[in-house]
This record gives structure tokens, sequence and C-alpha cells, in this order.
């Protein structure tokens, strides 16, 4: 900006040159008194010419200064300028890690015995009777052979290959008769006797249409001795057997179980030993959790000689989303028992043996199913045992009505992070026989 194109500065430097000027006469270093002529006239004239110009900036300067000492430590006022503010922004986070996570399985529960648990002792079955004549054999064999409350088919015992020869209803006994000489018997002799040695075989059939059995082959001797004094005597052979069972438990986000358990449903078998005749014992659980209430169902079980469902011989004895075939097959008492609770299901199941196999090993493998306890029982989630007719373990029994045909395979709960169904199977049981006499 020029000195002299303000009108501010004009005013200030016109102030300041007077004030000069005065100082400079005072000081004597201009004196107009002095000058003479026009020469001299001129040079002071161009003195102060030189000298207006010399302090005009000087004048400037000073107006500045003087200008400031005026107003103290005041500077002229400018517009000030406002720095934006400082806005702290920052990416929102957690500044701790998040700490929820999906809830950890429940602790594996410890098993609860009966405090004190006894096998039961096998105790010998008194059926066979023999009484042996001068020239003949008779033979009474009851019905219930094993001694297990199950009577056995006439046609399944013979002596030495003779069938019966009468039966007694009432009593509930075979009678075989025959002759010293026949019915396969063997003759053996010793220095004071003859021994006339007969066999009664039981060889069960299989159950219904099923490739089960729940006895097996059994042989009692019977011998006649014969002195020359014509005493008589007879003995007998007595069987044996037993089983055993595992549970296994489900690792998903819902929790199945299929247990044995004791004759008064309060504890898990500690031993799984069973005599044929008995009765198996399952129930089968589902851990709620965090889950709303659901019931537990029994879609399927098969038995097998091995844990594999897909071998030979099986024999699927529940089926048809929850019928229960083995008591209407087998003329067994298999039964679901009346349901108390919705994710607790109980079932007994009559000990037996497949035909063909004598190390009387099966195994149990079963399909479970958990639905909403709020829905309705029907057709496809249902218990139902065969007892003159299909009922069904909550009183629902119209629902069985389809267990002679096809019950259809019905709607199942499915979930992202949820199984909903689990395979269970406990084994190996072996089943042995109970011990004659």
């Amino acid at each position: 900006m020029s000195i002299c194109s303000t009108a501010l500065v004009a005013k200030v430097v016109a102030k300041v040159v007077a004030k000069v000027v005065d100082k400079v006469s005072e000081s004597g270093q201009v004196n107009e008194a002095h000058l003479e002529g026009r020469k001299v006239n001129q040079t002071v004239g161009g003195a102060k010419l030189q000298l207006y110009k010399t302090t005009c900036c000087t004048a400037l300067a000073a107006a500045q200064e003087i200008n400031w000492n005026m107003f103290g430590d005041q500077k002229p006022d400018r517009p000030e300028v406002q720095e934006p503010a400082d806005v702290l922004q920052e990416k929102q986070s957690f500044h701790e890690p998040l700490s929820w996570r999906y809830p950890d399985p429940p602790a594996e529960e410890e098993p609860r015995f009966p405090p004190e648990f006894e096998l039961k002792a096998p105790t010998a079955a008194d059926s066979v009777s023999a009484v042996c004549g001068e020239n003949s054999v008779r033979v009474e064999a009851k019905k219930d052979l094993l001694g297990i409350g199950k009577p056995v088919q006439a046609a399944d015992v013979t002596l030495g290959g003779c069938p019966a020869s009468g039966e007694d209803p009432e009593a509930q006994v075979l009678v075989f008769e025959s002759e010293l000489h026949r019915c396969g018997s063997q003759l053996l002799m010793s220095e004071d006797s003859f021994v006339y040695v007969f066999t009664l075989l039981y060889t069960p059939s299989p159950l219904g249409d099923s490739p089960i059995v729940r006895t097996r082959d059994v042989t009692v001797s019977i011998q006649c001795h014969y002195q020359r004094k014509h005493d008589v005597s007879s003995g007998l052979v007595k069987p044996t057997w037993t089983p055993f069972s595992i549970k296994k438990a489900s690792e998903e986000s819902l929790y199945f179980s299929l247990r044995l358990m004791t004759d008064d449903w309060q504890f898990s078998r500690p031993s799984a030993q069973l005599l044929l005749g008995d009765m198996m014992r399952f129930e089968v659980s589902v851990k709620q959790f965090h889950h709303t209430p659901l019931r537990v169902a029994v879609d399927s079980c098969v038995a097998t000689v091995v844990p594999n469902i897909d071998t030979v011989p099986r024999y699927a004895f529940l089926g048809n989303n929850g019928c229960l075939f083995d008591s209407q097959v087998t003329g067994s008492s298999s039964q679901f028992l009346p349901r108390s609770q919705d994710d607790r299901l109980q079932f007994e199941l009559e000990a037996f043996r497949f035909q063909q196999d004598d190390s009387g090993v099966i195994y149990i493998t079963c399909s479970l199913r958990a639905t909403a306890a709020a829905g309705a029982v029907d057709s496809t989630n249902k218990a139902c045992s065969f007892s003159n007719g299909w009922r069904e373990a909550s009183g629902n029994h119209h629902t069985c009505s389809c267990c002679d045909t096809d019950c259809g395979t019905g709607s199942h709960l499915t979930g992202t992070d949820a199984q909903w169904e689990q395979e269970a199977a406990v084994g190996p049981i072996t089943v042995k026989e109970r011990p004659l006499r």
C-alpha cells in the first residue's frame, strides 16, 4: 500500500511531521531566521522537501509506535479468524472383547447306582421229571420248561425225536411215553446194571415272523438204571445264562440318553447281567437345557449281534414311528410304560437270543427324537404297545391305528444349531439261559 494513498496515514504523517519540525527548530537544526536569499530558501525548501520525504516513512513507523504507546499493549483490531474447533472423532469400538459365548454343555452326570445291588442268583427250574418202568419210561415236562413264566411250544419239545404223546391242560404238562429201546435211547452196561439213556430236546422256533428266540436249545439227559433187583433212578442236566449293556451319550445341542435301568426304575443298572425271561428295562430321556419343553420319542429300534444295524441277523422290534411290534409278533409282555414326563419315556423288552447264535450277545440301536411338548401326540409322534389291541403311552390310543399299516414319516423339528434326532446304542447284552434241575 502507498504511504500517501490512505487518508488515515496522511493525517498521522502530518501530525508527526509537525512535531518533528518543531523539535528540529528547537534544536537549531533548521532556523528560518538564518536563511537568507533565494538559494538559501531553495536549499532550505529542498531540505524540507527531502526532510519531508525522509521523515515520512520515519513518521509512519513513529506513528505506529506512538499509536501503540497511546493504547498500551493494545494492537489495532484485527478480525479474529476462528480456527475450526478440533472435533474429536474416533471409530466406535469395544474397549473390552465380547465375553458372551454359547453356553457350555452341562456337566456329565455321574450315574447313580443303588446303594446295595446284587445280581439275582439263578434258580434252577424244577420242570422235568421221569419215571422209569419195567420196560418203558414216562417223562413229564412242564410247559414252562425254563421256569421263566413262558410256556414253550409243544412242537419244539421232543424225547429223542418223538413228540409228546399227551398233554395235561390243567397242569400245563407235556407227557412223553416210550419203550426203553425206542425214541433214540442208548443202552449202556456196567458190571451191576443196565443204563438206558434218553434225551429230552427243546429246540425253540423263531417267534412269529421274527428271526429271534427268547430261549436257547436245551437238552436234558434222562437215565434209567436197571439193576438185577430193578432199582430205578433218574438224573437231569441243568442249563444257565446272562446279559450286559452300555450307554451312548449325545454331544449335540440336545442331550439324549438310552439307559438300562434297575427293576424299580430308580437307578442305572450297575451290572448288566440278566437271565432269559427277565425284562430288560430301558429309559429314554432328553435334557431340556435352554430349550423350550420337549417330548422325547423312540422312532425305531433294531437288535443285532454286532454293533452295526446293517448286518444279519437283525430284529426290528420297534418301528413305524413308535410302534413296539415285539409283543404282537412274539406274544411277549414287552410294552411302553404310561408316560409320566414329556422328556422321559420307559419301555420293557423281554430278553431274547438269535436262533443261530450261540453267544447270546445282542446290541440294541434306537433312533430317538425330540419334538415340542406343546405339539399334539399324533401318528408320527407316539409310543404304542400291543396288548389285546394297540395302546398309546399318553392315552391317545387312536394314534396307534396306523401301526398295522404305514404311519408315514411326519414332520420333524429342525434347527441350524441344534440336533433334534439322535441314534443311541446299548450293548453288548449277553443273554444266557436259566438253569434247570
